[in-house]
């Protein structure tokens, strides 16, 4: 696998996505940005990837990191474990000229893939950092002189002081396949200018060891700020997190792991990032054509057709064949449990970009339920059986049927027709106990969210709203002067 060397500044090898920064003889550009990029931590079959289940480690999330010296200073007092200190001082002798480039600072997330690293980029201010989003915002400019006496007897000097800027060092593990580690960088390449996306800002290689060097944004751990998100604050971060998700959608990608961990969100500055390709693919990759999208009339005849069969043939039988001779279904099951769309549990081979949707749809539903998380299945099928308690039975043998499966349960706390998104909403906030209605009903802006909840999370991909649907949903449509007016109130409480 043809990858750039481990010199930042020059490239000896060739590498297609690759791309050396700009250097700069006298640049003074500030920032204000953090990063965490989440790696999805995969337990079933290495040998399938696409397969593997990608899980949260529940690694810490820094909240209150900032650029600033007091932020810096704190981490640098921060305790390191004698078993991370020696990984990083593993790292730190691996690849040649390390040092010279970054200063590791701490760990900050860990996978089985891959780990992650907070570090100090030392060459930051010798090179154009497209990267850096905040850069013309934070720009130092030095004090005024306190006299004119010392403006005559002191000149102003050229190299003023600076703040340190940081990375995320993600190192991906030799367990990973050079066709994976090679697909994610590809894609972070393609979308290095796609908005509130993660762009990469360089990558290298030593051996059989890889590093992608990526920005490292500020935001806050989601248990702690989604129980308090108003109506207008989920507007806003859904506006976000659907601004990214069209710009990854558009190139044809699916991200295949969106949840509140790989979308790093700053509830301040009311901006979010997409973090963490490493299962994403291209849509049609390896896929086989599925009934879901077929003619509904095409797709009824096969059904049909495939129960004469199976009655002919001495009919269903209680249990399971004893020698089943059907051929298995293999297809992309990748995820983390909780936020799989119902056709990656039911095992569809042809999956489009629509299960990034409905994924970002469990994230609203956690929210409005304040339950995280809301999904927490050990399975597929408890998977599905959760799914089929809101929906009900009927309408999960009808999502079955789209791609081919049969969906049939007979646990009795599953009913046919299932509940609304109200109900369950109701429900799991206490507000359901019937003695004052009017109290307890939901508002129109609630109401608003749950009609664009039910959007997100309908059962047939085809049906399901796309991020470009989204972005122009009334939900989502953001007024300029209300976001003016409250940040003037926070001001004026502050």
């Amino acid at each position: 696998m043809a990858m750039a060397t481990t010199n930042r500044h020059l490239a000896k090898e060739p590498f297609n996505i690759h791309e050396d920064e700009i250097p700069l003889d006298d640049a003074s550009t500030q920032s204000h940005t953090q990063c965490d990029d989440d790696d999805a931590d995969n337990a079933e079959d290495y040998e399938d990837h696409l397969d593997d289940e990608a899980e949260d480690d529940g690694h810490e999330t820094p909240d209150e990191d900032g650029d600033s010296d007091s932020s810096s200073a704190s981490d640098e007092n921060e305790p390191i474990d004698l078993t991370v200190q020696h990984d990083m001082e593993k790292l730190q002798t691996t690849f040649p000229d390390f040092k010279d480039n970054y200063r590791l600072i701490k760990r900050i997330g860990e996978g089985t893939f891959s780990t992650v690293y907070k570090a100090e980029d030392m060459q930051y201010h010798r090179y154009d950092n497209k990267w850096d989003i905040d850069a013309k915002d934070h720009q130092w400019t030095p004090p005024p002189l306190r006299s004119a006496l010392h403006a005559k007897s002191e000149p102003m000097s050229r190299h003023t002081r600076r703040k340190p800027k940081f990375v995320a060092i993600k190192k991906i593990y030799v367990t990973s396949s050079p066709a994976r580690i090679l697909n994610e960088l590809e894609l972070l390449h393609d979308l290095k200018d796609s908005l509130s996306v993660c762009p990469l800002i360089t990558a290298f290689r030593h051996a059989d060891q890889v590093l992608a060097i990526l920005p490292y944004f500020r935001h806050q751990d989601f248990r702690r700020y989604y129980p308090n998100m108003t109506i207008y604050d989920m507007r806003v971060y859904f506006r976000s997190l659907f601004t990214a998700l069209a710009a990854v959608h558009e190139k044809g990608i699916i991200h295949r792991d969106i949840k509140p961990t790989n979308f790093l969100y700053d509830p301040e500055k009311k901006r979010g990032v997409l973090v963490d390709f490493g299962l994403a693919e291209r849509e049609g990759t390896d896929c086989k054509p599925c009934l879901c999208h077929e003619d509904r009339q095409v797709r009824k005849q096969r059904l049909h057709q495939s129960v004469a069969f199976s009655s002919a043939h001495a009919g269903p039988q209680p249990g399971y064949p004893k020698n089943d001779t059907r051929p298995s279904r293999r297809a992309n099951r990748a995820g983390t449990r909780g936020f799989r769309a119902p056709e990656v549990l039911f095992k569809c081979t042809e999956q489009t970009t629509k299960i990034d949707i409905w994924s970002a749809g469990v994230i609203l539903l956690t929210i409005l339920c304040k339950r995280f998380p809301f999904f927490n299945s050990a399975d597929d099928v408890e998977a599905m059986i959760e799914i089929a308690t809101i929906f009900g039975s009927k309408r999960m043998k009808q999502a079955g049927q789209l791609h081919g499966c049969m969906f049939d349960t007979n646990i009795p706390t599953i009913g046919v027709q299932g509940f609304s998104f109200e109900k369950i909403m109701l429900w799991s906030t206490c507000r359901s106990d019937g003695k004052d209605a009017k109290t307890n009903a939901l508002t129109e802006e609630e109401r608003g969210a749950i009609e664009f909840l039910t959007r997100c999370m309908d059962l047939d991909p085809g049906r399901r709203i796309s991020a470009e649907e989204a972005l122009r949903h009334e939900f989502l449509q953001v007024d300029r002067e209300e976001e003016a007016e409250m940040d003037e109130e926070e001001v004026m409480m502050l």
